[in-house]
C-alpha cells in the first residue's frame, strides 16, 4: 500500500505554532489505519523553523526556500511533491483536533465526486470560526452590506452533517490529488487570500464538489503570521478579492463588489464609533482598500522587500 494521506504544511516565520501543529499531526498519524507522510515547506524563515521541522519525528521532508514567495505558489509546490491519494493542506497556524484527519478522509471516500473537504475551524478560545462560504459576487457582497452574511453567505454554521458548500478555507482542507492535479493546483497570481476561493471555483467548474465536514475540527490561530502588519494584510486581501472578481465575473460585477464591500466596512466603521473595543480606523482602511484595490503595499511587497534585504 502506498501513501494514503499527505499532510502538507506551509510555514512563514512561525516556529512555535508550526511545532504545535506538527505535534497535532503526529497524534493524528498514530490513530490512522493507513500510511501517511508529512511535508513542510518553509518560506525562507529566519527563526529556525526549517531546522525545527527537520528535527521533528513526524516530518518526512522539509522543502527550504531561500526567497519568500506567495502562499498559493508554495501550496502548489508542496501539493505537487506529495505522494498521497489525499492531501491535507494546513497553515502553520492550524492545529488539528483528534479525529479530524479520519473524518475528512471518510467524507471524501464517501463522496467520490468531491474534490475537497474542509474542517470546521475554531478560534483559540474554542469559539467557532466561519470556514465555508458561498462564492463571492455582487449578491454575496450585497447580503454582507445588509448584515445578512452570517445567515445567507456563511455555509459552515450549524448542523453536524457533511454538506456541500461553494468553497472552504484552506487552513485545514483535504484535497483529492487526482482533482487538484487536473485543475493545475492553485493559481500563483493570488499571492495570498482568495487563492483557495479560486481553487474551489475551478474545481466546481470542472464538475467536482466541495464539502464542509463539521466532525473534523481544527484550531486556527487567527493568521498570526501576518497579524503584525494589518494594513498590508488588508491591502492584499482587497486586491485579491478584486482579482478573483475580474477573473470569474465581469468588470461591472467587480466594480459593484468594490462598492458594496466598501459600504459594508463603512457601516462597521460607524458602529465602531460607539462600540467599545472596536477601532473605526481599521475599518476605514478596509473601505479605502476595497474601493481602490490597486493602491498601497500588501504582503507581496513585504515579501519582495524581505528578499531584497536578505539577498546573498
Amino acid at each position: 500500500m502506498g501513501v494514503e494521506v499527505s499532510f502538507c504544511v506551509v510555514n512563514t516565520e512561525q516556529r512555535e505554532l508550526l511545532l504545535r501543529g506538527l505535534d497535532a499531526i503526529a497524534r493524528e498519524q498514530a490513530a490512522l489505519p493507513f500510511e501517511s507522510e508529512v511535508l513542510v515547506l518553509d518560506n525562507a524563515s529566519r527563526d529556525g523553523s526549517a531546522e525545527a521541522a527537520a528535527a521533528h519525528p513526524a516530518v518526512t521532508e522539509v522543502l527550504r526556500l531561500t526567497r519568500r514567495r506567495g502562499k498559493a505558489e508554495n501550496d502548489s509546490e508542496v501539493l505537487g511533491r506529495a505522494h498521497g491519494r489525499f492531501l491535507l493542506m494546513l497553515n502553520e497556524d492550524s492545529e488539528l483536533l483528534p479525529g479530524a484527519t479520519a473524518a475528512l478522509h471518510a467524507a471524501l471516500e464517501s463522496h467520490p465526486r468531491a474534490a475537497a473537504a474542509g474542517a470546521a475551524l475554531l478560534r483559540p478560545d474554542g469559539r467557532p470560526q466561519p470556514s465555508a462560504w458561498r462564492f463571492p459576487g455582487p449578491r454575496a457582497a450585497l447580503l454582507t452590506a445588509l448584515m445578512l452574511h452570517r445567515r445567507l453567505v456563511v455555509q459552515s454554521g450549524g448542523g453536524t452533517a457533511v454538506r456541500e458548500v461553494d468553497w472552504a478555507q484552506s487552513a485545514a482542507l483535504m484535497v483529492r490529488a487526482q482533482a487538484g492535479r487536473a485543475v493545475g493546483w492553485l493559481d500563483p497570481a493570488f499571492f495570498v487570500y482568495s487563492d483557495e476561493v479560486d481553487f474551489c471555483k475551478r474545481l466546481r467548474d470542472a464538475g467536482w464538489t466541495v464539502l464542509h465536514v463539521p466532525a473534523a475540527r481544527a484550531v486556527h490561530h487567527e493568521q498570526l503570521s501576518t497579524g503584525a502588519v494589518p494594513r498590508r494584510r488588508i491591502v492584499e486581501m482587497s486586491r485579491n478579492r478584486d482579482r478573483y472578481m475580474r477573473k470569474h465575473h465581469s468588470a461591472p460585477a467587480a466594480l459593484a463588489v468594490r462598492g458594496l464591500t466598501a459600504l459594508a466596512y463603512a457601516g462597521r466603521a460607524a458602529a465602531a464609533l460607539v462600540l467599545p473595543g472596536h477601532d473605526p480606523r481599521r475599518y476605514l482602511v478596509h473601505v479605502r482598500a476595497s474601493l481602490w484595490p490597486g493602491r498601497g503595499e500588501g504582503l507581496r511587497e513585504a515579501a519582495e522587500a524581505f528578499n531584497r534585504s536578505h539577498a546573498t
